[in-house]
This record gives structure tokens, C-alpha cells and sequence, in this order.
């Protein structure tokens, strides 16, 4: 299946989104923070990253979810920074510390162009929320060099839908982590006491661009939505009011890879009540909260095994 962008770019729309993206960097209200700083002139938003694209690294990854990964690998660029300040990140380094190089546009293309030489099976955009200029810019220089593999979008979820609008026909997956629906874990834990209503706006944005998770005869995901939902200790992550709006108001056929991988990482320690893992227990209660809100399609890891349920 040939991935969307390559029709948007030969009618010449995506170079005419990345361009007009491009120009809102100079009064920047690209993410839910609302910066309003011109970033051609200075890093001092939200963000702390300027108008070209920072990397901290790419390469075929072989630890994302059994439909990205298939034998080839899912072919990662990871974004320097983020718009949320999760107290908790596993990516400390790249997030908070901003651990990363700047790029050109250019070159950020040939690093997809290069994923694509080495069989990955997609090109996995990780942290993009502040970067939506940049990765549509970089694109453009890649579909000229002949990308022709589905582009996944993967996102804390704190995204705007306008921002996302200038997506549609050009993320083939979207894949958002729900990481909270109560407003004060999330301004707790993430510094966005909006985080739930925008996370909310954005995944049905997201499912009404491409619809539920499409596999091809191999279980190679094609295009559709996969949600990462993180268990924390205490049930502090509401699993069941993030599997009830997923099956009530996104899709009962939704993909949900439900994560045991917590760990007290980052600043984690000076919360008391997530300074440690989840509990078996606490974990197979959240398997449960799947199953009583009828999700059909759960994807979960225990050590980092992925398996594929049918429910």
C-alpha cells in the first residue's frame, strides 16, 4: 500500500502544509503551550528548541510494538525535548537535558531515506509534537528521494487538532500514549493540567484521520491508530477511565498496548507514591479493566515481550 503523503506530495499540498507550518514557527503556537515565541529568533519556549530540527538519535528499533517492528524494525528518529515534563520519563537525557544535535531539514530526510535503505518498516517519529514543522519540511526532502513507507506518529498526546490537521493524509499511524484523564495527576505528574481534554481532542482527531490499526498478511501495521497506555503504582494512570473513553468514544477495535514497563525514573523518587513499580497485582487489574470495557484488541509486554491478544 502506498503511504499517503506520497499523493499529497506529487498534488504538491505537502510542500504547501510544510512551508505554511514552517511560517507559524515565527509566532509559535504549534503544541497546547501556546508559546507565541519566534522561533527563528530564540529556543526560549516551551520546548527550548529553535526552528531547525534536533535529533538525538535514529535507527531500526526492535522494542516497539509487534506490529511496528515485524523483521525489519521500526525505523526511529528521536526528537530532541518535549512539550510535557513528565516527572517520571524513561528518556530523562533526550526530553529534559535536551540531549540531541541540530539538523537541517535535508539531512533529517536522508535519515529517513536511510531507515527505508535498511528495511525498517516505517518511519517512527518519536516526541513530534513540537516539531510538526520540521518533520513535514524533512519529509518533503525524503518523498523526493523516493520514502515510500508509512510514517508513524509517535506522541505523548498532548497534541493540538490543529496542528494535526496539518497531518491528515500524511501520518498513516498515529500512535499517542493516554498517560492520565484527571487533571490534577496530570498537573502533578506532567505539568498539564489540560493534558486530559487535550489528549482526548487529539486521539479522536487521530482515529477520524485513519480509522482503527489496518495489518497486512505478514502483522505489519499499514495505517491506523495504536494507543500506549502506561500502568502506573496505585492505579495513579485512571486505567479504567482511559479504557472506557477509548471502547465509548473512539473504537471498540481500538489497539491498545497496555505498558508494564514503569519504573521510578527521572525526578520519580521525590513523588513518594510512584517511587516504585507497578505490582503483578496492580497490573493484571489493569488487564481487567481492558476486558470490562470490552476492548477486543489488547497488545501487552511483560519484560519487554510484546504478545498479541485477541479478547
Amino acid at each position: 500500500m502506498t503511504p499517503r503523503y506520497v499523493d499529497l506530495h506529487a498534488r504538491g499540498e505537502l510542500r504547501a502544509r510544510a512551508e505554511a507550518a514552517r511560517r507559524a514557527l515565527a509566532d509559535c503556537a504549534l503544541c497546547p503551550r501556546l508559546c507565541h515565541v519566534d522561533r527563528f529568533e530564540t529556543s526560549d519556549g516551551h520546548c527550548r528548541t529553535g526552528a531547525r530540527p534536533m535529533v538525538s538519535s535514529h535507527g531500526p528499533h526492535f522494542g516497539e510494538e509487534a506490529p511496528l517492528v515485524g523483521r525489519g524494525g521500526s525505523g526511529t528518529i528521536f526528537f530532541t525535548s518535549c512539550n510535557l515534563h513528565c516527572v517520571f520519563c524513561q528518556n530523562w537525557d533526550i526530553s529534559h537535558q535536551r540531549l540531541g544535535s541540530p539538523v537541517t531539514e535535508r539531512e533529517l530526510g536522508a535519515m529517513m531515506l536511510d531507515l527505508q535503505a535498511r528495511g525498517c518498516h516505517n518511519i517512527n517519529l518519536v516526541t513530534p509534537s513540537h516539531m510538526v514543522a520540521q518533520l513535514l519540511a524533512g519529509l518533503v526532502h525524503a518523498v523526493e528521494g523516493g520514502l515510500s513507507i508509512p510514517l508513524v506518529y509517535n506522541t505523548g498526546g498532548y497534541d493540538l487538532v490543529s496542528s494535526l490537521r496539518w497531518l491528515d493524509g500524511v501520518v498513516d499511524i498515529y500512535m499517542p500514549d493516554i498517560k492520565f484523564l484527571d487533571g490534577d495527576a496530570a498537573a502533578r505528574y506532567l505539568g498539564a493540567p489540560d493534558y486530559p481534554e487535550i489528549a482526548r481532542a487529539a486521539v479522536k482527531e487521530m482515529h477520524r484521520q485513519v480509522g482503527d490499526l489496518v495489518l497486512d498478511e505478514y502483522g505489519v501495521a499499514t495505517g491506523g491508530l495504536l494507543v500506549r497506555h502506561l500502568v502506573m503504582p496505585g492505579d495513579r494512570a485512571g486505567t479504567r477511565a482511559v479504557m472506557r473513553f477509548l471502547a465509548r468514544e473512539i473504537s471498540a477495535e481500538t489497539y491498545i498496548n497496555v505498558m508494564d514497563q514503569y519504573r521510578p525514573c527521572g525526578d520519580a523518587c521525590r513523588y513518594p507514591e510512584i517511587a516504585r513499580a507497578p505490582s503483578a497485582p496492580e497490573f493484571e487489574a489493569a488487564l481487567e479493566a481492558c476486558r470490562a470495557e470490552s476492548l477486543r484488541r489488547l497488545d501487552h509486554d511483560v519484560g519487554r515481550r510484546y504478545r498479541w491478544v485477541v479478547l
